[in-house]
């Protein structure tokens, strides 16, 4: 995510001058004095990447300890759906029957830090939406993202209507919509979360019933250029969302951007972060990712990239020239399982 090259932003492009021929010292001086200069006007140039903030470490979307802004706001609700499921727990397993499995079906949770499942990831991000707006601090908003000021539809938008918090149903409803239209993934949406919470520590506003969906609809926007390779384009977004204008979406692309001081650089180690805090606030809200049976065909994928695992391992060994054990024999002999799963 972002710019793989640390390479400046500019360069200079001077062109070859003629070359005077030095009559004195003095002359010497004045182009060894400006030789330096020269050199580290080119080499001192900072990458964007790197041009942290002094407090980064206190930012969630930058310094990976630090504590995502949704867990903050939802630690009560976390709190008390973690013991309702722990007492649960304790209720099942003092019954005396205990169903077992007498097949050979295997479930699998399929959804991981690289390829987590779409639909679940949508939920937990909505649920994480909601509790920003539900337990705000504060109704700082800017003009841009007032839904007054910039409807979203032609419907007259009502003067009430800042007052009243959404549903979690309704949040999820409103992405949804927008990530079937766009087919977009689901590591996007973790990525939309994280430059919301990035707009929330930068611009010092928060999300309020009145301005939400222009700050999920900008989040959204840039998450899907910076993630996929085929972006969606703003136009793309105005057949979604009839009544919106090129010009509007636009407007809002580049005010985000600006609040983000164009900083849209996301370490890997923050990524993981926020994956592992939406699974939590899952769990705390009986909102398991599913499990699903384990067939012939995602077995075999799995048994493949084991056997290349096993292969990098017995290479490593070799080179550092350790003694293998007897269990790594024949290791990088291609070979086929018996059966797999009836």
């Amino acid at each position: 995510m972002g710019n793989k090259h640390s390479l400046g932003c500019c360069y200079y492009n001077v062109s070859p001058q003629p070359q005077r021929k030095v009559n004195d010292v003095s002359d010497r001086r004045v182009l060894e004095a400006h030789e330096p200069c020269r050199a580290e006007s080119t080499t001192n140039l900072q990458h964007i990447s790197e041009r942290e903030p002094e407090d980064w470490q206190s930012d969630p979307s930058l310094h990976p300890k630090a504590e995502t802004i949704f867990m903050e706001r939802s630690r009560a609700a976390i709190h008390e759906g973690l013991e309702r499921r722990r007492s649960q727990l304790q209720l099942h397993d003092r019954g005396t029957l205990k169903k077992s499995n007498s097949c050979s079906t295997i479930f699998v949770d399929e959804s991981t830090v690289c390829q987590p499942n779409l639909k679940n990831t949508i939920k937990c991000v909505t649920l994480a939406i909601y509790y920003h707006i539900k337990n705000r601090q504060s109704e700082r908003q800017m003009d841009i993202f007032d839904e007054k000021l910039h409807p979203l539809s032609k419907d007259s938008v009502s003067n009430d209507y800042c007052r009243y918090n959404p549903d979690h149903r309704q949040v999820y409803k409103f992405v949804r919509t927008l990530f079937n239209a766009a087919q977009l993934t689901a590591e996007c949406a973790i990525i939309t979360l994280i430059y919301l919470e990035r707009l929330l520590t930068y611009a010092e506003i928060d999300i309020t019933p009145g301005n939400w969906k222009r700050v999920v609809l900008g989040a959204i926007l840039l998450a899907s250029k910076v993630w996929d390779d085929q972006a969606v384009w703003n136009v793309d977004y105005c057949q979604i969302l009839k009544d919106i204008t090129v010009e509007d979406m636009n407007e809002l692309e580049r005010h985000f951007l600006e609040m983000l001081q164009f900083n849209i650089n996301i370490p890997s180690s923050v990524y993981a972060k926020y994956y592992f805090d939406l699974r939590t606030l899952a769990e705390a809200n009986e909102m398991n990712f599913p499990a699903e049976p384990l067939t012939k065909e995602k077995a075999t994928k799995l048994e493949a990239m084991s056997r290349v695992c096993e292969d990098k391992l017995a290479a490593e060994i070799l080179r550092a020239n350790l003694k293998r054990s007897a269990s790594m024999d024949n290791v990088n002999i291609s070979r086929r399982s018996i059966a797999i799963l009836s």
